[in-house]
């Protein structure tokens, strides 16, 4: 059963993040933030001028009290000891902000909009160092590699996912899901005959701490896991994780590259073990003739037709399922008073805690 943080906040939650020095912060519709100590007791809560949903929150990984929110087009700096004014305010998009994330350096942060613009803000220099703009649909998510500080991934609705490197214009390798998703359902009709398929629009995005591999949640309720080698990346392993979108998907921390957590619109939280999947035979699967037009070449180096996938791709289960309830919209990994835990955001204006051994 999960403990219930609650008393804070007025409307739904959107978003978690939390601090080196484990600070939870919480942030919801109409501009609502929140910070929380370890144990659950509520600190101190704002609401940000304007009102706009809080999307996206993210700690500095070098200084735990500051943090950054998206709200609307703009990024707000924060103070988590002093939850008051905004110390500074950047806006840097035109549409709506859905995901930020910062590097390991706390020099660059990247914002993805509803317009499919990924704007990289220079943080030294208080200024957008890059405009980069490649998706053609909502940028839903988008994450910086571990131990790589020029380096980030993006994925959207346009079912297309994308690594960049920030000294760069153009993506370096760009794969589209629904040219995936044809080899995958063919191999799937060929079990479950009759079977209907979502388009895999991208909800979500995690990458492991490693930096090496990252996985991604899609509309069709697949989970796909995909390893970087050097300027490009290839899917190793997909499965089935919930029986509608999968809204969150988010690497452990200790395990690197072992177990992820999953979360659904179906209200569904799984946990899955793959560190066997990525490392055992493969086999080849024929890639589709079509044909690659030289600036596709020129500006993403092809998409990843020639991928590999494990021969174990549909043995993959979850290790555990807990029927949440509720709509996922933000799950992450805490270590709180000495024991691994789950915070899960969902529909409601309260944080669910489950421990990490109940899973």
């Amino acid at each position: 059963m999960a403990v219930k943080w609650n008393c804070s906040h007025s409307n739904p939650l959107l978003s978690l993040a939390i601090s080196t020095d484990r600070i939870i912060a919480s942030g919801a519709e109409c501009g609502e933030i929140t910070v929380w100590n370890e144990e659950g007791h509520h600190l101190e809560s704002l609401q940000l001028k304007g009102g706009r949903d809080i999307t996206s929150i993210a700690f500095s990984p070098i200084c735990s009290t500051r943090m950054y929110a998206s709200h609307g087009e703009t990024i707000s700096v924060l103070d988590s000891r002093a939850l008051k004014e905004p110390v500074e305010n950047f806006t840097v998009c035109k549409e709506e902000i859905n995901s930020i994330s910062v590097n390991d350096t706390d020099t660059l942060l990247a914002a993805a909009d509803d317009s499919g613009t990924v704007k990289v803000l220079d943080l030294e220099k208080k200024k957008v160092s890059r405009s980069l703009q490649r998706h053609t649909n909502i940028c839903s998510a988008l994450s910086f590699r571990p131990r790589w500080p020029n380096s980030f991934v993006s994925c959207g609705l346009d079912m297309q996912i994308m690594l960049w490197n920030v000294q760069k214009t153009r993506p370096l390798w760009i794969t589209n899901l629904q040219d995936l998703s044809q080899d995958e359902e063919d191999e799937e009709y060929n079990q479950s005959p009759g079977q209907l398929f979502n388009p895999p629009l991208v909800h979500s995005l995690s990458v492991a701490a490693c930096g090496n591999v990252f996985c991604c949640g899609a509309e069709d309720g697949k989970i796909r896991v995909f390893r970087v080698t050097g300027t490009r990346f290839e899917e190793e392993v997909f499965f089935k994780g919930h029986t509608q979108g999968v809204s969150q998907v988010c690497f452990l921390n200790k395990e690197t590259k072992q177990f992820l957590i999953s979360g659904g619109n179906d209200g569904k939280l799984c946990l899955w073990d793959i560190g066997g999947n990525t490392t055992q035979q493969k086999k080849p699967l024929q890639p589709k003739k079509h044909q690659v037009k030289k600036t596709d070449l020129l500006h993403a180096k092809g998409t990843s037709t020639g991928r590999q996938l494990t021969e174990t791709t549909h043995q993959i289960k979850a290790k555990l399922c807990i029927n949440h309830g509720e709509k996922i919209n933000w799950v992450t990994e805490a270590e709180l008073q000495r024991s691994r835990v789950l915070l899960v955001a969902d529909l409601t204006n309260s944080i669910s805690v489950y421990q990490l051994g109940e899973l």
